[in-house]
């Protein structure tokens, strides 16, 4: 798929990683008149649809036109994990690269995406007996392993140590600012606000401050709650056999 077509017309791809403030990205790209803007939240929202398209595409297909329906940015994993080849597909899409202090990083991605991973706390423990009677979500957890663990990973090399995370998040920030033409990319720091994201867009800065989302607060309410949610149910259901 040489680029774009029917009604997706993707004008940034974010190729930043996650836990570098992309939820707030997602918000601010929204009023900025860049939404919807596709992110990880979506996948969860739709295990179904969307763990089943991701696979194609790590398997070598291009299901874009599927997976950004409508969108007109994307932030986040997956659509971060692709940015080569969102970039060949959408060849009019700037790209931002969203960075972070490496050592806050590490602790941030290893509390979160880490730890459900292979974690022994509540969250993940709650996510594992949520797979053993959810087909969906064991699908999603397979999806994850291969994204971030797996030979395909962006960590495949080693994740155990916190040195080896921060290593390989710099190689990732490297190989973006490698992979994409001074002229289409911008790296960029939450905290720096509208003005160099503004410019980089060639928009107006708004009045008002750049929105700030909890990622981690998100993360790990979609986490748990979803697994308390479908616990619950199959325990009404299996009681309602029993009785």
């Amino acid at each position: 798929m040489a680029e774009g077509t029917g009604s997706t017309d993707l004008k940034l791809i974010g190729a930043g990683l996650p836990r570098t403030g992309t939820l707030s990205q997602k918000l601010a790209l929204e009023q900025l008149g860049l939404g919807p803007s596709y992110h990880w939240v979506n996948v969860i929202a739709d295990l179904e649809r969307q763990v089943e398209l991701w696979e194609r595409a790590l398997d070598g297909e291009a299901p874009w036109e599927q997976i950004f329906d409508g969108h007109r940015s994307t932030v986040d994993w997956p659509g971060g994990y692709f940015y080569r080849e969102l970039m060949e597909a959408f060849p009019g899409a700037k790209v931002l690269l969203s960075v972070r202090e490496p050592e806050a990083w590490e602790r941030s991605f290893r509390d979160t995406i880490w730890t459900m991973s292979y974690g022994e706390t509540v969250m993940p423990l709650l996510s594992r007996a949520r797979a053993e009677i959810d087909p969906r979500w064991k699908r999603y957890l397979a999806l994850v392993d291969r994204m971030f663990w797996g030979p395909q990973g962006t960590f495949a090399s080693g994740h155990a140590e916190s040195a080896q995370l921060i290593e390989q998040m710099l190689a990732h920030q490297e190989r973006v600012e490698r992979d994409v033409p001074p002229e289409r990319l911008l790296v960029w720091e939450v905290g720096e606000g509208w003005e160099p994201l503004c410019e980089f867009l060639e928009v107006d800065v708004p009045g008002e401050p750049l929105p700030h989302a909890n990622d981690r607060g998100t993360f790990l309410e979609r986490v748990i709650d979803g697994a308390l949610v479908t616990l619950q149910s199959w325990r009404e259901s299996h009681s309602s056999a029993l009785g």
